[in-house]
């Protein structure tokens, strides 16, 4: 068959017409959920493949769910078919250690586009549901010992058969969850914005022509490989090495997190060879969202504006020894599997952090800090579960301050539940949501301030659970810069006495006020703080960024205490 000529400007309108459906995929879904972790926080990804599974756009939402959306449609193509697919199909996967998998809260849909008769494009979503069943309210905990002891596991079956519910796995499913009500709505907010999706791209199928729309996709991918294996050509070539260790395996013992980084005239290439074995604790994390982790640096330094595809990874090559911390197998617990996703993240931040200035900065906050809390409401008696990350600080970088009270690396484009929404719906009080300003992280640009967010419980019989990583090594400082901080959290209870600081914990139980007081740390610094403009140095004083104290000793400005002015520099600065 000669091959048609497709004007390329329509091409191109088509393309971007895939981008922006992908992004309506995505708030269709914020705009029809039940949880909070969903529509407030964003909690959430969705995307776009072509016919063979290869990830076309990606809707804004957590960074750690990069590029996870083409690996579980794959593995879906792989176990039943294109051929035995129909359309109204949709599938449900879960399972960390196949393809899109991270841990069992993170439930993915998977649904295959028709036009006509004709398989044309697969459409997917993956959510953090607030509960899954296992042994915790909430479903992810600190102290699981296995993936059986974690919840409903879900190795890619079919939720809709030609558009109808699979009545029994329905069942099954809100018969092993604590919120029935809540998953089943986001369930059906899940498929909903499946659909949404697949309308729009029978209308553009309808308006250019399947042939164009089919052209476009594969117009994405080549487009994403030229600019990606252009962009490699540019970087710097050679070899960096990293090794860190992670603050606690939950028994007290540090995890290696090692990297080589290898940048060649076409390939990007991370070797996690020598990394820790996986541990029985839920710090592991599988292949796929180790993947996700690298991606999130390299699209940092390859050009974070580039659309997220397929065809931008084509030069990205990963390796992971079996059986490790880094590519973990079952029946290895996951819940806390953002713990080692985001190391992974940072050794090669750390490492290629020197080669690439204008691109990374110092180390920052590192963990998701995330926070389970369950009980009842102080006036209804009904129950409620809080499943949520924290905010805190960000490293400097060349020419600018670090940020304050953002998410991690791998939350990204997520929010915090505001206060007024927490008190309405939980069984707390939030005593104090601040800046955490300890004068950490001193640079020429300074680290970013963490944040402060301490809970009273109003009833009695709350279970608290928390993984507060980067609680024993700060936040590195980079370009001479000094390290900033750690996360950590304490209970103030009500009869005076106190526990912590500590980093991980599983269901403490909290009676009427008590109150757990979360720290998060303040980022990295970047170059010498003796290089930092004395006037800023002042303006960080005045706002209590930083004290007297430390402007004097760290930056080598004397600033008064009563008017906030420079009064001199020390000896050391001048």
């Amino acid at each position: 068959m000669a091959e048609v000529k497709i004007n390329p400007v329509t091409l191109d309108i088509v393309k971007d017409s895939l981008i922006a459906v992908s992004n309506e995929v995505f708030y269709a879904f914020a705009r029809t959920s039940m949880s909070p972790i969903i529509y407030e926080t964003l909690d959430y990804a969705s995307g776009i493949a072509d016919v063979d599974g290869r990830l076309l756009t990606q809707g804004n939402g957590a960074c750690g769910f990069i590029g996870l959306i083409a690996p579980m449609i794959q593995e879906i193509i792989h176990k039943y078919g294109k051929e035995n697919m129909h359309p109204g199909d949709v599938y449900l996967i879960n399972d960390p250690y196949l393809g899109g998998g991270t841990h069992l809260s993170d439930i993915g849909m998977v649904m295959p586009v028709f036009y006509g008769e004709e398989l044309i494009a697969f459409i997917g979503n993956k959510a953090h549901w607030s509960d899954v069943g296992g042994m915790a309210a909430g479903s992810f905990t600190t102290d699981s010992q296995d993936v059986f002891q974690e919840g409903l596991r879900f190795s890619g079956v079919k939720l809709l058969d030609q558009g109808e519910i699979c009545k029994p796995l329905l069942e099954m499913i809100k018969s092993n969850v604590r919120f029935p009500e809540t998953s089943e709505g986001d369930m059906w907010g899940q498929i909903a914005s499946l659909r949404t999706g697949y309308k729009r791209i029978g209308e553009l199928c309808e308006k250019y022509t399947v042939e164009v729309v089919k052209e476009s996709m594969k117009r994405l991918l080549e487009q994403g490989a030229k600019i990606a294996y252009n962009r490699i050509k540019e970087l710097p070539k050679g070899s960096w090495e990293m090794e860190e260790f992670m603050d606690d395996d939950g028994y007290g013992n540090l995890v290696r997190v090692k990297v080589k980084i290898t940048i060649t005239e076409d390939e990007f290439i991370a070797d996690f060879t020598g990394s820790s074995p996986q541990v029985a604790s839920p710090i592991n994390t599988g292949y796929s969202s180790l993947c996700a982790g690298v991606k999130v640096i390299y699209m940092s330094i390859l050009g974070p504006e580039l659309a997220v595809n397929d065809g931008v990874f084509e030069p990205m090559r990963i390796f992971a020894e079996d059986g490790s911390i880094m590519r973990c197998h079952a029946p290895a617990p996951t819940s806390c599997y953002f713990e080692s996703m985001i190391y992974a993240s940072d050794v090669v931040w750390k490492a290629l952090a020197p080669v690439f200035p204008e691109a990374l900065g110092a180390g920052h906050m590192l963990s998701v800090c995330s926070v389970v809390l369950a009980g009842t409401k102080q006036e209804s008696g009904e129950p409620f579960l809080i499943v949520e990350p924290t905010g805190g600080g960000w490293g400097a970088s060349d020419g600018k301050d670090g940020e304050v009270g953002q998410f991690c690396v791998g939350d990204g484009e997520t929010y915090n539940v505001p206060v007024e929404m927490a008190e309405n719906r939980y069984g707390i009080m939030i005593d104090e949501y601040s800046l955490h300003t300890d004068g950490m992280g001193a640079g020429k640009y300074r680290g970013g301030s963490g944040a402060v967010r301490s809970y009273r419980a109003m009833t009695d019989g709350q279970l608290f659970t928390a993984s507060f990583g980067r609680n024993k090594f700060p936040a590195w400082g980079a370009a001479g810069g000094k390290d900033g901080s750690y996360n950590y959290f304490e209970f103030h209870n009500a009869d005076g006495s106190k526990e912590g600081p500590m980093g991980i914990v599983a269901r403490h139980v909290m009676n009427k006020d008590d109150v757990v007081y979360m720290v998060t740390c303040t980022g990295g610094g970047y170059g010498n703080p003796l290089e930092r403009d004395p006037e800023l140095v002042a303006w960080d004083v005045k706002n209590e960024y930083i004290s007297i104290r430390q402007a004097e000793e760290d930056y080598g400005v004397i600033v008064d205490a009563d008017t906030f002015e420079v009064k001199g520099l020390t000896d050391a600065r001048k």
